[in-house]
């Protein structure tokens, strides 16, 4: 008999429903958990094997690509950005990253663990770059690839990147784009763009649990992997075996997280029906909708206007009031989980997600409603019922 005691048996796991309005996970699709529940088969089964054929060709939609390897990795975003660097870098390779946030910080990170010579160049969080100076660091540093964060997560910038990954190419470079907050909230055209590479995650705006990473090369990309003179650093992240599984011989890599697979499949089936235009037309009205509401409550948003994400959106906590009392109390009092700032923005603001399934009306005039009560309750000055009122003007604005 073992020596080590049995612990008390829990009883039925049963987690508490939440509103999650956070920086992701968002809230999942009740198509997408069916999914998850639905009988497994094996990773080579036919049916499974048919199931990621149709799973590459909503991503290939999803990312408006026609890019041949187009897949899911099994990991996180974190594991997609690890995946692109990893492939696309070999030790002595210089690379330019553009860090306006915790997550280009990140990339810088990564690169440097696998052997690059990394030029990072700054902007304050919430602000983004112009191409001027991107275009700068290009012609000094000379980098085999210019990496940056499309929608920077910590923050709630939206960069522009056409313009940078036309400067990456004029320069020999290749390009690559984080989208883990970005893919199926925003416009991502990476053929129409010419990204080399992108990265993105499932639990964001896909309205997927967190699991998988959707990867897309394009043909230089594709061709810089070809020609490596080492062994890509991680075999589980080498796309050069991994595209083996995902293409038509199907050579065993991995065991496939299955019921990860099918969540995905039928997210990315959710966004194909209602459609890419209908969809950012949704977070950009739900995210107008919340400005608003916040901007009549009298907090200030801390991303310029002209580059502030809809379904990220970064809000400054008012003087005297503390981050976590309100948070927590959003979580007790409602069921209502947003995220807290990252970096310079700790403990000085709050991040609100709505994202995929959880960007509807709904979540904006609850949130708006129970910061308003928080708010009022610590003794800040809040007109009442004033955020609700410049939402509703909004929806009743688009609805004419």
């Amino acid at each position: 008999m073992s020596a080590i005691p049995k612990p008390p048996v829990p009883g039925p796991l049963n987690p508490s429903r939440r509103l999650l309005l956070g920086p992701g996970p968002s809230d999942v699709h009740p198509r997408v958990l069916a999914a998850m529940g639905m009988p497994l088969v094996g990773h080579l089964d036919p049916e499974f094997v048919a199931m990621m054929d149709e799973t590459q060709d909503l991503l290939r939609y999803a990312f408006q690509t026609t890019n041949r390897m187009t897949l899911a990795v099994s990991g996180t975003g974190s594991a997609g950005m690890e995946t692109v660097i990893v492939n696309l870098i070999e030790p002595g390779d210089r690379m330019l990253v553009c860090v306006n946030g915790v997550f280009g910080g990140r990339m810088v990170d990564v690169a440097e663990r696998a052997g690059a010579q990394v030029t990072a160049i700054e902007r304050p969080y919430g602000e983004v770059f112009d191409p001027e100076e991107v275009r700068a660091a290009v012609k000094k540093v000379n980098p085999k690839l210019v990496g940056i964060v499309h929608a920077e997560t910590s923050t709630g910038a939206w960069q522009p990147v056409e313009e940078i990954a036309r400067i990456a190419h004029e320069a020999g470079a290749l390009i690559a784009i984080d989208t883990v907050t970005a893919l199926a909230g925003i416009p991502v055209e990476i053929d129409a763009w010419e990204i080399d590479a992108v990265y993105s995650g499932t639990q964001k705006c896909l309205s997927c649990p967190p699991g998988l990473a959707p990867v897309s090369l394009g043909p230089r990309a594709v061709e810089v992997l070809e020609r490596r003179k080492a062994k890509v650093q991680s075999w589980y992240l080498d796309l050069s075996m991994i595209q083996r599984y995902w293409g038509s011989d199907r050579f065993y890599h991995h065991t496939a997280p299955i019921s990860m697979n099918y969540a995905l499949r039928e997210a990315l089936a959710i966004v194909a029906e209602e459609g890419l235009e209908a969809r950012f037309a949704r977070h950009a009205l739900n995210g107008r909708a919340l400005h608003e509401g916040l901007a009549a409550m009298g907090l200030s948003l801390l991303t310029d206007p002209k580059h502030r994400l809809p379904q990220l959106t970064c809000v400054k906590i008012p003087d005297g009031v503390d981050d976590l009392t309100v948070r927590r109390r959003l979580l007790k009092d409602w069921g209502i989980e947003v995220g807290g700032g990252l970096g310079p923005f700790k403990g000085q603001a709050w991040r609100i997600g709505l994202m995929g399934y959880g960007s509807r009306q709904s979540s904006v005039t609850l949130l708006l409603s129970a910061l308003e009560t928080c708010l009022r309750d610590l003794g800040v000055s809040v007109p009442p019922g004033e955020g609700i009122r410049a939402a509703a003007a909004v929806y009743s604005e688009a609805a004419k």
